[in-house]
């Protein structure tokens, strides 16, 4: 067996003779031989191929911790573990995205910038129990500032969503900025878990989605938790701007599951975040600048599960928030849902003069 030193196996695999120490001390990368005597490591040729994935992976900026895990399985699994790993960096990336593209407009003066057209929001909501449920567990909520959707699960399921939309609608008359919004919604959503700490009683299974949007009078800041949804219809076309906490959409972003298994998946239902008073979630939070002419929904998965997206996207276009709310409704009902559905339409519209 032909025996490289730890500076020709550290040039040959581009990694240092230090980071190589570590990872021998880390049982990462152990050497193949150590010298009795001198103390000094010796690698064997067939090593290569293991210290140049652990190379690359820490390009990746993968940890220490799951790069070892990573190297322990089959090839295959690797590499879902890598596509796993990924994903969440890129889903994270576009959260502190767009907080950085807020902070650089904000800092430099150009959220101060004075508009011509002063914009106001035109809205309405509709919470509907379905053909099969027995109750009602969604909560909506439209005013002229918020915007929420909440879908209650278990025996407090209604009390848990009515209880988390309750908690923010506070923020209808708080003083808002928009260096405040985000710090703003997040303590609300604190308050929001503990609200929904004190209706579950104790109840494991009880629990809420929540999913709200708030007008600052430019800009809509988002909060979302769970697998209600929201959209944006802008000229023509729709853009989902929430990513569902689900197992199957975990599942998808691994490439363990196409959309369409997922569809169909016993799992399909299960949250991967809730409000449900246990172990604090940590919600999504984003600014969105608005436009005149902006269409926004939120809604419960009662309606996204069984109506598609391009479905959505042509009853969304039609007349005002009422009735799209009403039509959106009526379709999840007639595909044949089996659960609770629940939309709130909003309009970005040029505000009315006072008279």
């Amino acid at each position: 067996m032909k025996w490289l030193t730890i500076g020709a196996f550290a040039k040959a695999c581009r990694l240092s003779p230090k980071a190589l120490r570590l990872y021998d001390e880390l049982d990462l990368l152990r050497p193949a031989r150590v010298d009795p005597d001198t103390g000094y490591r010796y690698y064997a040729v067939e090593q290569l191929e293991r210290a140049r994935l652990v190379a690359w992976l820490r390009r990746l900026g993968m940890p220490l911790a799951r790069i070892r895990e990573v190297c322990g399985l089959p090839a295959g699994r690797a590499a879902q573990e890598i596509r796993a790993y990924w994903a969440r960096v890129e889903a994270e990336t576009a959260v502190r995205a767009d907080l950085a593209a807020f902070l650089v407009d904000h800092l430099s003066g150009e959220s101060r910038r004075e508009t011509t057209t002063m914009l106001e929001l035109r809205y309405a909501a509709h919470s509907d129990r379905g053909h099969v449920r027995p109750a009602n567990q969604d909560t909506v909520y439209a005013g002229r500032r918020l915007l929420a959707v909440a879908d209650g699960c278990g025996a407090a399921g209604a009390r848990a969503s009515a209880a988390a939309v309750d908690a923010l609608k506070f923020l209808e008359d708080a003083e808002l900025s928009a260096g405040t919004v985000l710090n703003l919604l997040e303590d609300a959503v604190r308050s929001a878990d503990e609200a929904v700490r004190n209706v579950a009683e104790g109840d494991t299974d009880a629990g809420t989605t929540l999913t709200a949007l708030l007008w600052t009078g430019s800009r809509l800041a988002l909060v979302h938790i769970g697998d209600s949804r929201a959209y944006l219809l802008r000229d023509g076309e729709l853009f989902r701007i929430t990513h569902d906490h689900s197992v199957v959409q975990a599942l998808i972003d691994e490439g363990r599951l196409t959309p369409a298994e997922a569809a169909t998946h016993p799992q399909r239902m299960l949250l991967a975040k809730a409000l449900s008073g246990g172990e604090p979630a940590v919600p999504d939070l984003k600014l969105h600048e608005a436009r005149d002419g902006d269409r926004y929904l939120l809604c419960s998965d009662g309606l996204s599960r069984v109506v598609s997206d391009q479905r959505i996207r042509e009853l969304l276009s039609g007349d005002g928030p009422a009735d799209a709310v009403r039509v959106l409704v009526e379709a999840a009902n007639a595909a044949g849902g089996d659960d609770n559905v629940s939309a709130v339409v909003a309009d970005v519209v040029p505000r009315a003069h006072p008279l």
